[in-house]
């Protein structure tokens, strides 16, 4: 099991890119420099009126299969 850990500051506005559609992923920076890739519908359910704020792990299979992201 694959463990990324990352900080996301997203405004309302700019996530207004990603729930329309016209980008469909989301690229981040982990806290020890690996850069990642996921869809950008992952982070629906963590949607506010200020964005989507705070800590966050996503966890995979060796593969990159069977993707979860919860915020810590």
């Amino acid at each position: 099991m694959k463990r990324f850990e990352f900080h996301l500051d997203i405004s309302a506005q700019r996530y207004l890119n990603y729930y329309s559609g016209s980008v469909n992923q989301v690229v981040a920076q982990c806290k020890d420099g690996t850069s990642i890739q996921f869809p950008a519908s992952f982070l629906t359910q963590f949607i506010s009126t200020n964005g989507i704020h705070g800590d966050f792990v996503l966890t995979c299979d060796d593969k990159g299969k069977n993707s979860q992201l919860q915020r810590r």
